[in-house]
């Protein structure tokens, strides 16, 4: 794919900003007040903040364990790759979330995910971009393309929409609308 096509795969980001787009999910405690709470959070770490619907998932991986709620936001950012990393991590810590390799896919309160960054590719020890299981996950994918519906793989162009056809269901369902996007009182918090 060349850099026209990803360029126009970008939104309104003022450079040097880049638009990225996280996965949040939870399934422990709060579901929705853990997602509500980073949602606000990321409301101040990036710019043009937009939301997904949430959506309620089947768990993937550790099939034995509490349904997901999931959703993505889409943002510019100014930060690197790396700084947005420990951004996130700290969100995650905050909600409660304490990392085990043991339980990587185990049941938290929080998890959010870099999954695109721009055009560009980071393959670290701590960090890939674009996600390295973006591609199988219809939980991502679904809410990604409701906000994003042309994104692109930046690895190799390809319509990330063509990925998730070929998905799966996956037990992904509809929870909750775009509530994102509404004002909504503090009864629909709970």
């Amino acid at each position: 794919m060349g850099k026209k096509a990803l360029k126009e795969q970008r939104t309104s980001c003022s450079e040097p900003a880049q638009q990225v787009f996280l996965g949040l999910g939870s399934n422990i405690g709060n579901r929705l007040e853990q997602l509500d709470s980073a949602v606000g959070r990321l409301r101040a770490l990036l710019d043009s903040l937009t939301v997904s619907s949430i959506y309620e998932t089947d768990p993937m991986y550790v099939s034995d364990q509490p349904r997901f709620l999931n959703l993505v936001v889409a943002g510019c950012s100014v930060l690197e790759p790396s700084a947005l990393l420990r951004c996130t991590a700290q969100i995650e810590a905050d909600a409660g979330r304490r990392r085990d390799p043991a339980q990587a896919n185990g049941p938290r309160p929080l998890d959010i995910d870099i999954l695109l960054y721009g055009d560009r590719v980071v393959d670290t020890d701590t960090l890939q971009i674009p996600h390295p299981r973006l591609h199988e996950r219809r939980f991502v994918l679904q809410p990604l393309l409701e906000i994003a519906p042309s994104a692109r793989d930046p690895r190799n162009g390809r319509a990330l929409a063509e990925l998730l056809r070929r998905l799966p269901e996956q037990g992904v369902y509809c929870y909750r609308a775009k509530p994102y996007n509404r004002a909504r009182s503090k009864e629909q918090h709970t």
